[in-house]
């Protein structure tokens, strides 16, 4: 740590929409001497704070109301340029870390990691290095993106919901029996459109029939 930054406590701003995380989150970082300018609990409220602020760093969860948390990581840094973003989130699939590095976070971080990697992931960041989980890093190192893996980018659970969604289940019926919160479902499914580029269930059907995803008889 160079002796300016030893000066200037770093300055974070907090966007998870769990009150009891942004808790515990803010209590890990102040121990390490960050200050907490803003709590954000969607990512309409993290933009606003973002821009407001101007934070060295922003922990962004993937999965909040609002926009896509991975669409709007370009926006926060166009609010913010000098703003590190450092992902913690509970997904686990590489090519949502493919995504969120691509888009211009600068660290992908675990939940289940946090105690151990968050601190150390922001240092890493505010000094410009990319931080990943490791195990979740050597599995973007072994596993190639793109064709090889599930269509159109897809994650592996992406890849499930869309199927669910063609077979005529509602978010409740999907989060039910993959054992999610229908919040996840729904932020699961903005993912989909997004990434396909369909946003009807009738244009999600017809890519899942498209892609042998479903059966057809």
């Amino acid at each position: 740590m160079t002796e300016s930054s030893e000066e200037q406590p770093i300055r974070v701003v907090l966007a998870d929409d769990h009150a009891v995380v942004r808790s515990g989150l803010k209590l890990l970082l102040e121990q390490d001497g960050m200050e907490i300018v803003a709590e954000a609990g969607d990512v309409d409220s993290a933009l606003r704070y973002v821009l407001g602020h101007k934070p060295d760093i922003l922990v962004l969860d993937l999965n909040m109301p609002g926009p896509p948390s991975l669409q709007a990581i370009p926006k926060f840094l166009e609010s913010s340029p000098k703003t590190r973003i450092v992902v913690l989130t509970m997904q686990q699939e590489p090519q949502f870390a493919r995504e969120a590095l691509s888009a211009g976070a600068t660290a992908y971080v675990l939940k289940e990691a946090a105690d151990d990697e968050l601190v150390q992931a922001i240092h890493a960041a505010r000094e410009g290095r990319v931080y990943v989980n490791p195990s979740l890093g050597a599995r973007l190192a072994t596993e190639p993106p793109g064709p090889s893996g599930p269509p159109g980018g897809l994650s592996e659970r992406e890849v499930d919901i869309l199927r669910l969604i063609a077979l005529g289940h509602t978010n409740a019926e999907i989060a039910q029996q993959l054992y999610l919160s229908v919040r996840t479902v729904e932020t699961h499914r903005a993912h989909i459109q997004h990434k396909l580029g369909r946003t009807t269930r009738a244009e999600l059907v017809r890519y899942a029939l498209d892609n042998g995803l479903v059966e057809t008889g």
